[in-house]
């Protein structure tokens, strides 16, 4: 082949490169549409739900909503379920996920996270009453857990251990039936959730005895997605400050956001 066609070929191939479309990122694709697709879960109060005129509300609901605020675009939220929480993130049906999603080292395998903007403090509660302030006291009691939580995967190891058995019920409504009817002696759950139990029946005046651990919330992202995770991280970091994810935090959870997260640099 002569060097004529030699270069003729090279600047063929050199613009085809140039040419090829360039895909945008996640951020980009945000902000060119001026909307935000949201994965949340309506059915978990008081981070998400439904009031009586079918409006979203709860603390993810209005954290979503003034991320969309602070960014200038509009909000739309995808409804989900803890299940599909992430994959609705992987098909592309939401931008993020904002719905109770705790950090595990197997979901951040899948996906990307940003800071934590809330915290989700584990605990054993019990009534007031009640004497406990380690395992010891525990000791020959039942615990109460929803079953297939974190907290049930926490007990079960260690249970033989501490001298305890674990009554599990299949979801957080029945559970807090349990402990609002007075058959619970103790249970392992969210320290908002034995909030929730306090209220529906005061006389047991439960409260939480025991921290277990206080697990990270954060909002999860596609991977590899540099740019859109870093406006994440600096949004919710001026929000700790200035004391906004705070006031919506304690406004639905009754209590500040825990202060492993709000004083974390």
């Amino acid at each position: 082949m002569s060097p004529a066609k030699n270069i003729v070929m090279l600047a063929t191939l050199l613009s085809a490169v140039v040419t090829l479309p360039v895909s945008a990122n996640a951020l980009e694709e945000i902000q060119k549409r001026g909307e935000i697709r949201v994965a949340t879960d309506l059915s978990i109060p008081p981070s998400g739900m439904l009031d009586a005129s079918m409006k979203p509300v709860g603390s993810d609901v209005e954290t979503a909503e003034l991320l969309a605020k602070d960014w200038g675009l509009k909000l739309k939220f995808i409804e989900t379920t803890g299940a599909t929480r992430i994959p609705n993130l992987q098909t592309g049906k939401a931008d993020i996920v904002i719905s109770t999603l705790s950090v595990t080292p197997q979901r951040a395998q899948v996906i990307d996270f940003s800071r934590a903007y809330a915290g989700l403090r584990s605990v054993i509660g019990a009534p007031a009453a009640t004497k406990i302030s380690d395992w010891a006291d525990l000791k020959g009691h039942a615990i109460t857990v929803t079953r297939g939580t974190t907290q049930d995967s926490m007990l079960t190891k260690d249970a033989a251990k501490n001298g305890i058995t674990i009554q599990r019920y299949d979801d957080d409504a029945t559970m807090v039936t349990a402990a609002v009817s007075g058959q619970a002696y103790a249970v392992a759950t969210s320290a908002t959730l034995v909030n929730q139990i306090n209220k529906q029946n005061p006389k047991l005046a439960f409260e939480p005895k025991m921290t277990l651990t206080v697990f990270d919330l954060a909002i999860g992202l596609k991977k590899n997605e540099p740019e859109l995770k870093a406006k994440l991280d600096e949004w919710i970091a001026a929000n700790l400050k200035n004391g906004k994810l705070n006031a919506i935090y304690e406004k639905y959870h009754g209590e500040p956001i825990p202060a492993e997260i709000l004083n974390r640099p």
